[in-house]
């Protein structure tokens, strides 16, 4: 007999579609001792056995407490069952991938992080001024300039530093005594003329102005009574016409008597061939002449006593100290004579005096207004 019964919405559909799985593992129907199958209570309740006639809409009872699952297959296709591992597992892959990516990312970020500090180093060490002696020479090399003196007896080279930025230079008096014209050298090569301010014979020190300068680099003085036996200085002058060299050594002694001559015949020693005087400036230490006679008309005076080279044209020139600062004009050197020529010199011993600056900066005023002599 045909059952003609219109069911509800709610009525068993055997071509309906199971519903989502929940999150977690379904509770198993059971079997009650009459042979029914009942499927446990909860939000999935409402579904019809297959057979089952109406009337209540065709649901199953609770099963009775205590009653035990029956070994029967479970109502979730398997097929839908198993397509939870591979999301479950390619969910993990992800959050692992996350994981590592997120580590790869760190890595490299620390990685790159590292050269990116070390060039911005090596720029900072590439840019930064430079230090020891060529840091001195750089800075106070635009300050020193040669020297060069005509005079009735011929031609004597020095050298001086500039300390006003207008064109007072200081340096020694023996470069310029008796001088007709005077023409200074620039480190850059430039020259201008210049003329004599004063000058002071018994200290060995001299005063002269170039002619309309300005916008020089002056030089920094220092304190001369600052230093001590061993500081590193650096000597800045031009021997034997050779503009602007540099040499460097140490504070060998201090408060050395130094003699020397103020006899302006005498005076042309730091000549280039002048056809008057010697190759060298004839001073007096510790009862011996050096480089000839200093004569009967003589000063002394303190100096400082460096190993640092000076050859004749260091006269007048820049004794440094490692701020670069002057502290000393050098003024005497000594160099033994060379066997093949009574007139000419072999070079430095090592040997050199400089006058403290700070007998120069006790001295300016007098030179300013015309000097001593």
């Amino acid at each position: 007999m045909t059952d003609h019964t219109q069911r509800s919405n709610s009525d068993y559909d055997p071509n309906a579609a199971y519903p989502q799985p929940p999150a977690y593992e379904p509770e198993q129907p059971v079997t009650t001792p009459s042979g029914v199958t009942v499927w446990p209570s909860g939000p999935h309740t409402a579904h019809q056995a297959p057979g089952a006639g109406s009337g209540a809409g065709g649901m199953y009872p609770p099963p009775p407490p205590g009653a035990q699952p029956s070994p029967g297959p479970s109502p979730v296709p398997t097929s839908r069952r198993k397509v939870r591992k591979p999301i479950a597992l390619f969910a993990a892959v992800a959050i692992a991938s996350g994981v590592v990516g997120g580590g790869t990312v760190a890595l490299i970020g620390n990685t790159t992080s590292h050269p990116t500090v070390s060039t911005a180093a090596a720029a900072v060490n590439a840019s930064s001024s430079k230090t020891g002696v060529a840091g001195v020479a750089s800075a106070v090399s635009p300050s020193i300039v040669e020297i060069g003196a005509t005079s009735n007896a011929g031609r004597s080279t020095g050298a001086g530093v500039i300390i006003t930025s207008d064109g007072e230079i200081i340096t020694n008096n023996h470069v310029i005594a008796g001088a007709t014209s005077i023409k200074v050298t620039y480190s850059d090569g430039k020259t201008a003329t210049a003329k004599v301010v004063g000058t002071d014979a018994k200290k060995d020190l001299a005063l002269i102005k170039v002619d309309n300068a300005s916008g020089l680099t002056a030089a920094k003085l220092g304190n001369s009574d600052g230093i001590a036996v061993g500081d590193q200085v650096v000597a800045i002058g031009s021997p034997e016409g050779l503009t602007g060299t540099v040499t460097s050594g140490i504070v060998s002694a201090l408060n050395r008597d130094v003699t020397v001559s103020t006899d302006e015949s005498q005076g042309r020693g730091q000549g280039q061939g002048g056809s008057g005087g010697s190759d060298q400036w004839p001073f007096s230490f510790g009862g011996n002449q050096y480089n000839g006679d200093t004569g009967n008309s003589t000063t002394t005076y303190k100096a400082i006593q460096t190993d640092a080279s000076l050859n004749p044209g260091n006269s007048g020139g820049a004794l440094i100290n490692m701020n670069g600062e002057i502290i000393g004009i050098n003024s005497a050197m000594y160099s033994a004579a060379s066997s093949g020529s009574s007139g000419s010199s072999a070079g430095s011993v090592g040997l050199g005096f400089s006058i403290p600056i700070n007998t120069v900066k006790a001295d300016l005023d007098s030179l300013r207004s015309g000097g001593t002599n």
